[in-house]
């Protein structure tokens, strides 16, 4: 039994059809990749699925009693009040009965009056008659399991982290069907990881946009691609589209071949002498205006970017020697005593957490910002092409021309002159859209922009950070095989693991205190060595903290400070701690599986709250444990 159908939607901003007379079909316990061009109309259609979008024809079908939940591509950056009362909203009615008992309940605690015993009253009431006690669990369940402090202000939380929350928000509904609209965006390699897990497990279909190629490998069952205003399905795994739709290309290719040496033997005809004009037959004649109509309504498939590079002269052997180099914030240290030198032609991959320095490293690197202690040494004939992430470099009020040629007509490339126009073609830019202002590009096309300006200028070293974000994966496979081209060095910052593998030779990963650890190869070379993630405990946090000026030196002591030793007692306890973890570990993993039983929440509610809360004390108690084991070795060592 179907959750969602489709059936002959039609949807078109513009002239421009985004539907056109589109079929799709939602099975239970599906997990579909919606594929397809930057523009394409992938996140219409999601909101079309959501039932945000209208359709102009056709009609969409949602199974009774299926309940759909929607992730937007973008972070909810505007958001107020903490992250219980954002994940909360998502419940609605329910919500909203859920934070008055909780304002309450706080409100009562400050000041226990007879006036607000009234209220609790009256909340509890609400509580009651809307089954609140259950969703109230339901949201504290899926806020521990995101990782997730409910008393945190959205305000402070890094996009990430906003991800997270807005997929709390998602989950809190109990979905049938998860609609997740690039649900990477603004994660990390570890968060990712993380969100594959949690989405396996997911008791339910899911529907989602995606152009990480890794994280579309380890959760498809089945490609959708919409091209064209068309629906197309390809069962299987993402390998199995790519050929599906390879020889899709190849047949549809044949047939226009075909259709369009027929339609030019028809026009030599109604183009012959006036003899055969008088005895033509008027049904031909009608047929050939058909064909013409047919020709003329026929879209033509957006053709791939053709990508040139300006490269300069080689540069010195040695590209950067860095020695003992040590920089930090007020709350984290970027690095410390990192040594490492980078050759011409080397090809590194910086691997790390959000927030944990990456882009810091390379305005170090860069000369930007100077180390706080050792040394960093630049080599000879360095021409820098960086490629930023935040898209500072484009002028939102300049046309998408302008910030290419600044107001000329030609640009310089390859040794020789071209028309501005027609090197934006290459990167996928029509005439009419190269005019237009940058405002009104989409992240896709802002990054193309930027890979426009970016291979226009002479380099040796290229430094590109989140080069990947919102390309499709017709443009990144082509960036791809352009970077491998590339004979001079590169630094890349991304977190997709398949771009890494395929573009580098060498990786650094951030490691505890500021550790950096170099590893040969890409991603899957440095797992397999054994690289591990380690994140900042500040990682949470949007603002960039202080920068220190200069670090501090510890302070001179007359006393020789002697090694401390444990004693009998603290010997015994230490030793008793792995036996300890060991039983709260199992104790909780119990508790975990009682709780995890569709059927517990259906029992008597003083049950349901004291398991709850013995779960609760015992994860505190575990983390106490853990505390204590780890200043018990301290001590000793």
């Amino acid at each position: 039994m179907s959750l969602i159908r489709l059936n002959k939607a039609q949807l078109a901003f513009g002239h421009t059809p985004l539907l056109d007379n589109a079929d799709f079909v939602l099975e239970p316990n599906e997990r579909v990749c919606l594929v397809g061009r930057n523009g394409a109309g992938k996140s219409s259609l999601m909101k079309v699925l959501a039932g945000i979008q209208l359709l102009d024809d056709g009609a969409l079908g949602i199974n009774s009693g299926v309940n759909v939940a929607y992730l937007p591509q973008d972070p909810p950056r505007t958001e107020s009040g903490t992250i219980f009362h954002y994940v909360a909203q998502g419940l609605a009615k329910v919500g909203e009965i859920i934070e008055a008992y909780e304002a309450t309940a706080k409100a009562v605690e400050l000041d226990p009056s007879e006036a607000n015993l009234m209220k609790m009253a009256t909340a509890q009431e609400g509580m009651d008659h809307y089954n609140g006690w259950q969703f109230e669990t339901r949201i504290e369940q899926t806020l521990s399991h995101l990782e997730l402090n409910g008393d945190q202000p959205m305000s402070e939380l890094s996009g990430g982290w906003q991800r997270r929350a807005a997929l709390a928000r998602a989950l809190v509904q109990a979905p049938d069907v998860l609609l997740l609209d690039e649900p990477t965006n603004h994660l990390d390699i570890d968060a990712i990881e993380w969100l594959e897990g949690l989405l396996k497990g997911f008791d339910g279909s899911i529907i989602f946009i995606s152009h990480d190629r890794g994280f579309i490998r380890n959760m498809a069952t089945r490609i959708v691609d919409l091209d064209r205003g068309q629906i197309l399905s390809f069962p299987g795994n993402y390998q199995t589209y790519l050929d599906g739709k390879e020889e899709a290309l190849r047949v549809e290719e044949a047939k226009a071949a075909e259709f369009d040496k027929k339609l030019a033997k028809e026009e030599t005809w109604i183009r012959q002498g006036v003899k055969a004009r008088r005895t033509r037959n008027e049904g031909r004649v009608r047929a050939l205006k058909a064909l013409r109509n047919q020709r003329s309504e026929r879209i033509g498939r957006l053709g791939n970017a053709n990508m040139s590079m300006n490269q300069s002269e080689k540069s010195g052997k040695l590209v950067f020697d860095v020695e003992n180099m040590s920089f930090r914030y007020e709350h984290q240290t970027i690095a410390k005593n990192f040594t490492t030198s980078v050759m011409r032609g080397d090809r590194i991959a910086m691997i790390g957490p959000n927030g944990c320095g990456k882009s810091t490293l390379i305005k170090l690197l860069l000369d930007k910002i100077a180390p706080q202690e050792g040394t960093i040494k630049q080599g000879t004939k360095l021409d820098v092409a960086y490629f930023d992430q935040h898209r500072l470099e484009l002028d939102p009020t300049k046309t998408v021309q302008d910030n290419v040629a600044d107001g000329k007509d030609t640009v310089f490339v390859n040794g020789k002159d071209r028309h501005v126009l027609g090197y934006l073609q290459d990167f996928l830019f029509a005439p009419q859209r190269a005019r237009s202002p940058v405002s009104s590009l989409s992240g896709g096309e802002k990054n193309r922009l930027l890979l426009a300006r970016l291979f226009l200028k002479p380099a040796n070293l290229l430094v590109m950070d989140e080069p990947t974000n919102d390309l499709d994966v017709e443009t990144l496979e082509l960036l791809e095989a352009k970077l491998t081209e590339f004979d001079g060095t590169l630094l890349v910052v991304s977190h997709d693991r398949e771009f890494i593998d395929n573009t580098v030779t060498s990786t650094w990963w951030y490691g505890a205190n500021g550790q950096w650890s170099e590893f040969v190869g890409g991603y899957q070379d440095a797992v397999g060595m054994g690289a591990k993630f380690y994140r900042p405990e500040n990682e949470t946090k949007i603002a960039e903290p202080a920068l220190v000026e200069e670090p501090q030196k510890p302070a001179k002591s007359t006393s020789v400070s002697k090694p401390k030793k444990l004693t009998y007692k603290l010997e015994r306890e230490l030793e008793s701690m792995p036996a300890k973890l060991e039983a709260l570990e199992a104790e909780i993993e119990s508790l975990q599986l009682l709780t995890a039983d569709p059927s517990f929440f259906s029992r008597d509610q003083k049950e349901v709250n004291e398991t709850l809360k013995q779960l609760a004390d015992k994860e505190q108690e575990l983390e106490r444990s853990l505390e204590r084991w780890e200043e018990l070795e301290a001590l000793k060592g």
